[in-house]
């Protein structure tokens, strides 16, 4: 099999970044243009992000999960603890968050540290999802193999019952991590593959330091 690609290509000219318009910490760069693609570009999934680990294997994995909350401190997403991007969080807390949102044509790359958010801050989030993804929270043992989709339904349907007029307790190993960044890259797309790039880099002062990257 063969497919030539050299020909998709497209022309970037939604808009500019330039040093002289940022602001001293990249979080409220972050806050934004998170607002700007949820405005103008509601066809993006702007809470979408790529989380990339170090597995176990020594190989690096990407998945798609979604972001929950940023504050100044960081990037909160909820997952199982036990998964496959669980086990290698815990054996290397360093991962990537990426950001690509086509219409507005900007990515954003984050490099932190991950940890588990506290126990009362998952139960927080745990409660108010649907009970529906409540019970998909307990039903799935993520990234373990399965002999088909009747076992994941068949568990669903005795969890219905039995929690049928009952609250539904989190498991204990589904939560919350919080990463922290220590990197942050802003990219804008512009013509002739000329696009801005804006590097934030955490300083040992705790200060950013800003830099402006060739494309």
């Amino acid at each position: 099999m063969e497919n030539d690609l050299s020909n998709y290509r497209r022309s970037y000219d939604r808009g500019e970044l330039l040093l002289s318009n940022v602001p001293e910490n990249p979080l409220e760069l972050f806050q934004k243009w998170f607002y700007e693609v949820e405005q103008f570009f509601p066809e993006d999934e702007n809470n979408a992000m790529t989380l990339a680990t170090i597995s176990l294997d020594q190989y690096p994995k990407n998945r798609v999960v979604l972001l929950k909350r940023f504050t100044y401190e960081g990037f909160i997403f909820y997952t199982n603890y036990n998964s496959e991007k669980g086990k290698a969080i815990e054996a290397n807390p360093n991962v990537c968050l990426s950001f690509f949102w086509h219409g507005a044509e900007r990515q954003i790359i984050i490099k932190g540290q991950a940890e588990k958010i506290s126990e009362n801050l998952s139960d927080g989030y745990f409660e108010s999802r649907p009970r529906g993804s409540q019970l998909g929270a307990i039903v799935s043992n993520q990234s373990e193999i399965i002999e088909n989709r009747d076992v994941l339904e068949n568990e669903l349907k005795a969890l219905e019952k039995a929690y049928k007029g009952k609250d539904i307790p989190r498991p204990n190993h589904w939560g919350g991590y919080l990463v922290r960044p220590v990197e942050l890259e802003f990219w804008q797309g512009r013509p002739n593959r000329l696009h801005d790039r804006i590097r934030y880099k955490l300083r040992d002062d705790y200060n950013w330091q800003i830099n402006r990257l060739s494309p």
